[in-house]
């Protein structure tokens, strides 16, 4: 796992570093900016014209070279802050490369803070800076023929609208030419804290390098969309700087192979057993998704509970996974009364009127863990506070966007609003309000998957850049990922780690499978994934 920051957290890590003697700011920010260029000749090794690196000399302007033998061209943004002056930095160290570049400024360079200032005047003894404005995206100025465009104008420092065209930096320089386009910390016009456009639009960036660590924008809501690919650099900060304010939240990274592997000498009751509930006739998939899943990522014992009217419709169809009736409230009070049944699945493809009648059977015990979905959350919508009054912290609630939007309205419209000014109010935030409303641990479905916990711990862990999984967006794939919580949560996995680690592995699955995938195919990725990883 590894920190996700918001804007402030990292002004402050920041601040600490500097007023600790560590570093200065003026160090930081040329840090940074060779940062940024190694990152760029990384991603476009035709773009490495020279050397900077270790403080080797520069190949001299008057003989460029790279492979396709022409001169580089490009065109630094940089607005009135910090970044604007990391934006400075990139462009010397570009021109030391034997770079024609030209640098633009948004803003009074009188007005820059002070580091910034200084490497605007060492920018100035070197080339000119013209001023950057609505006009100037009119014409073609910035893009004619230019190789690269470094946007340095707001990174995560944006907290209102941004007076300038910048979709105009997405158009084709010239028939035949193109330009790639490159963002320091976070592409302008996107909130740092929350992904969200802000305004009319934001620089859609080919390449976003970052310091440190990833920020929230970079992985929730439209991040994603803008920031191209993310590449983090070490500017040696230091990873345990104290900030104060609410935990940072922290983007899971592959689980922890010893949470997952099942140790020598152990029995089937040692991993736990589950119970997963069924709908009636002609809704028992769903649950048995679920009930695949919670099998396959490894509890001891699942038993799916069904209307006696689908019996034999269910029996037919399974193997390994147990079969118990269950009717009305009285029989699944009784098979409750096993202690052994450690974890319960409601949700998938149960129905509406089931669910209102089952789910308070369920939750009399809280010892017992308890994953809500679908059908289960939805039962309530009308009355959510009649659920909240029921949950433990061993719930986990897994909403998709309708659903959540049923549970807490008012923290969905909050969420939906558009984005007018920074920091924009987050799906963070939102998944954390959520969380403590609900006095449980809630897993917020998306691309950009985001689990909380009722103290504001929170994670994500999304299908974005390269754990992209588009395939996911097929029938039955939730209820997979609720039997997968529901199977780690049976083998005694907290709810936090049981809801990340499930959405991690969810993700590994449908990529592992790749193109084609439907749900039933999920649960049969688990042992590939799970030799991947060691265990």
């Amino acid at each position: 796992m590894t920190e996700v920051l918001t804007a402030e957290q990292m002004r402050a890590i920041e601040q600490a570093a500097i007023k600790s003697g560590a570093v200065s700011g003026l160090e930081l920010m040329e840090r940074a900016g060779r940062g940024v260029v190694e990152a760029i000749c990384d991603k476009w090794p035709e773009f490495s014209v020279g050397s900077v690196a270790g403080g080797a000399a520069p190949r001299p302007a008057a003989v460029p070279r790279d492979i396709s033998e022409k001169l580089k061209r490009a065109a630094v943004l940089c607005g009135p802050g910090n970044n604007g002056g990391d934006g400075f930095v990139v462009a010397r160290l570009l021109k030391e490369r034997g770079w024609a570049v030209k640098v633009f400024l948004y803003g009074d360079a009188a007005k820059l803070p002070a580091d910034a200032k200084v490497n605007y005047q060492r920018w100035c003894e070197l080339g000119a800076v013209q001023a950057l404005s609505t006009v100037t995206f009119e014409g073609d100025q910035i893009w004619l023929l230019t190789d690269l465009v470094v946007d340095a104008l707001f990174g995560t420092g944006l907290t209102r609208a941004v007076d300038l065209p910048l979709v105009a930096l997405d158009a084709e320089p010239a028939v035949g030419h193109t330009h790639q386009v490159v963002a320091i910390d976070l592409p302008s016009g996107l909130c740092s804290d929350s992904g969200r456009v802000i305004g009319e639009g934001a620089v859609q960036a080919d390449l976003t390098v970052t310091f440190h660590r990833r920020k929230c924008g970079h992985v929730l809501a439209d991040g994603p969309e803008y920031c191209g690919s993310v590449v983090i650099k070490d500017i040696g900060l230091a990873p345990t700087a104290e900030v104060g304010g609410q935990s940072r939240p922290v983007w899971r990274d592959a689980p922890d192979a010893g949470v997952l592997a099942k140790g020598q000498g152990a029995h089937k009751f040692t991993h736990g057993h589950a119970l997963i509930l069924s709908g009636g006739a002609g809704r028992t998939g769903a649950a048995r998704l679920a009930a695949r899943g919670a099998l396959r990522i490894g509890a001891g014992l699942v038993t799916l509970g069904v209307p006696p009217s689908v019996q034999m419709e269910v029996a037919c169809q399974i193997t390994a996974l147990m079969l118990q009736r269950v009717g009305e409230a009285g029989a699944l009070r009784e098979i409750l009364s096993d202690d052994r049944i450690n974890a319960v699945c409601l949700g998938p493809g149960l129905g509406q009127e089931r669910a209102r009648e089952l789910v308070p059977i369920a939750l009399q015990n809280h010892e017992r863990a308890v994953v809500l979905d679908a059908d289960a959350l939805s039962a309530f919508g009308d009355d959510p506070q009649a659920l909240f009054d029921m949950l433990h912290n061993k719930c986990v609630l897994t909403p998709h966007g309708g659903e959540f939007a049923r549970l807490f309205p008012d923290i969905a419209q909050r969420l939906a609003e558009p984005a007018l000014c920074g920091p924009a109010y987050s799906k963070l935030d939102a998944t954390r309000e959520a969380a403590r409303r609900a006095g449980a641990t809630v897993l917020f479905k998306g691309a950009d998957t985001v689990i909380a916990e009722p103290d504001g711990a929170c994670s994500v862990s999304a299908a974005i850049y390269d754990r992209s999984a588009p395939w996911l967006a097929t029938a039955g794939a939730g209820d997979v990922l609720a039997g997968f919580i529901t199977g780690l949560l049976a083998r005694g996995v907290a709810p936090h780690e049981a809801a990340a680690t499930a959405a991690w592995l969810h993700v590994g699955c449908a990529r592992s499978f790749g193109a084609g995938l439907i749900a039933e195919d999920l649960p049969e990725q688990l042992p590939k994934v799970f030799s991947d990883l060691g265990i």
